[in-house]
């Protein structure tokens, strides 16, 4: 019999994450359903993981002034939670007269909003940023960066559970029903849940958990993006993400160095209705690589070494506008829900602020004591490669295990492989190892240490090589052996 929980949420993506940290501030029991096996394998890491500056959204919007606060905080966050991040600024790059008022605009509109750091720049200074884009001028966004969306959302989700919140994966919200006491009963593909309070995080599966609140009427689309990752050789001639000009709606075709050194291509946008299709055609491929050309002229097939998409969910009107942010509790059709709906780009860098008006509502409604245990700070895996010769020689002598290269293109030692297997989330698939760790995210691909991984797993958490899955259900490894043992 599961115990009840004071609060439920639904999803565990970044913004789902971040709602169970903050909710963990506080003497509730939580709990957190997931249908994927481990956070962060939909919207909130298929991105371009840029913490964006604020002024591309419309000043009193929701998305302005979350993405303003989440910008500012996210130094704080990343001392706090030890994550990479990095402050790197970006351009948005133009040629045209048309550019030039669009960006003069743009500014205008950023300094409303309360974003930092925004200024026209001419070519001269364009090209000491950025010396080998294509550009004859820019607006230069200071406080505008990059950060890894896996370990920004692993580390608000490691720090929740630290702090109390119970995480279920494999679970699937089915359905959702109120008893007459007023409790909430969800169903799910792990059993069933009962709590006082829900929240709907679920991202591209919100209009149904909405729908299962009983509040209806809301159209959510996808928008699917695609991207190219290129090889760490090209990092050092793109310092800041590099974007063009956009429209209303879209911030086109761009180039964003990442947190560890490689280049992303991307993206476009295409509206689509099936949200768990997520291929990559050449043709799309070969748009991304040409149009961004234009901007960042040293994209080549050779350094290619994987592409990726993600989907965004956006709440639109009934002439298809695209709309802000909603997060709500309607007390008239779900008392004691909080139903979050749309909350796309920007919300990797507001995740934190959304999370913090989710929790607010709450409060309006009722009274929470502060945990006296919880504890904001969270300690990662140690980068081996990142470390100094004389740091690596003494962790070594500390823990042989940190002298045995697993992953020799990302430099991934055994001992950060095991401490990854062992994480506090219980998460054991070869994607969670990938994404704790960086292995099998260099130049092979994990050509040569895919296996030594999943022995690994075998061995310290006693499964079968059967057992042992890639990302999802039904994404077995191995089926059996070749060769029966004499």
């Amino acid at each position: 019999m599961r115990p009840l929980y004071d609060v439920l949420v639904i999803g565990s993506g970044v913004i789902g994450s971040a709602i169970a940290r903050e909710l963990s501030r506080y003497d509730l029991r939580i709990g957190v359903l997931e249908k994927n096996l481990d956070v962060c394998y939909e919207t909130s890491g298929r991105n371009s993981a840029v913490v964006h500056g604020g002024f591309a959204y419309d000043t009193g919007s929701l998305k302005a002034k979350f993405c303003v606060e989440g910008n500012r905080i996210m130094g704080e966050l990343a001392k706090e939670l030890d994550f990479p991040f990095q402050r790197c600024g970006k351009v948005l790059v133009g040629n045209t007269d048309e550019d030039m008022e669009t960006l003069k605009c743009m500014l205008a509109q950023g300094e409303k909003n309360g974003a930092s750091g925004l200024e026209l720049i001419d070519a001269e200074r364009l090209h000491e940023l950025v010396p080998a884009v294509v550009g004859k001028f820019a607006m230069f966004s200071s406080q505008s960066g990059i950060l890894d969306p896996f370990q920004y959302t692993i580390a608000l989700a490691e720090n929740a559970c630290r702090n109390g919140a119970d995480y279920f994966f494999d679970s699937e919200v089915t359905g959702i029903r109120q008893h007459p006491d007023g409790h909430y009963l969800l169903s799910t593909s792990q059993g069933e849940f009962v709590c006082r309070w829900v929240v709907n995080a679920a991202g591209l599966g919100c209009k149904n958990i909405s729908d299962m609140l009983g509040i209806t009427g809301y159209n959510v689309i996808g928008s699917k993006g695609d991207y190219i990752i290129l090889d760490k050789r090209t990092g050092p001639l793109l310092p800041m993400p590099v974007y063009p000009v956009p429209s209303n709606t879209y911030m086109g075709i761009h180039v964003t160095n990442t947190i560890d050194g490689n280049v992303i291509v991307g993206p476009n946008a295409e509206m689509v209705s099936d949200f768990t299709y997520y291929g990559v055609p050449q043709e799309n491929m070969d748009y991304l690589a040409d149009s961004a050309s234009l901007l960042w002229p040293h994209i080549h097939k050779a350094d290619y070494i994987r592409n990726y998409s993600g989907i965004l969910p956006k709440w639109v009107d009934e002439n298809g506008v695209i709309q802000d942010f909603k997060i709500e509790i309607r007390d008239d059709l779900a008392p004691r829900a909080v139903n979050l709906v749309g909350i796309e780009s920007p919300g990797l860098t507001a995740a934190v602020p959304i999370a913090r008006h989710a929790v607010s509502l709450i409060k309006e409604r009722e009274k929470l004591r502060e945990n006296p245990d919880f504890n904001p700070c969270r300690k990662g895996i140690v980068r081996f490669e990142s470390l100094s010769l004389e740091e690596k020689a003494k962790l070594i002598k500390e823990n042989p295990d940190y002298g045995e290269v697993i992953c020799r293109c990302e430099k991934v030692t055994k001992a950060e492989i095991l401490q990854a297997i062992h994480n506090c989330l219980g998460v054991s698939s070869m994607a969670g190892i990938k994404y704790r760790t960086r292995s099998m995210m260099g130049r092979c691909q994990g050509g040569y240490c895919q296996m030594r991984l999943e022995q690994m797993i075998e061995e310290e958490l006693g499964k079968k090589e059967t057992e042992i899955l890639y990302a999802r259900q039904g994404s077995q490894l191995l089926f059996g052996k070749v060769r029966k043992e004499a």
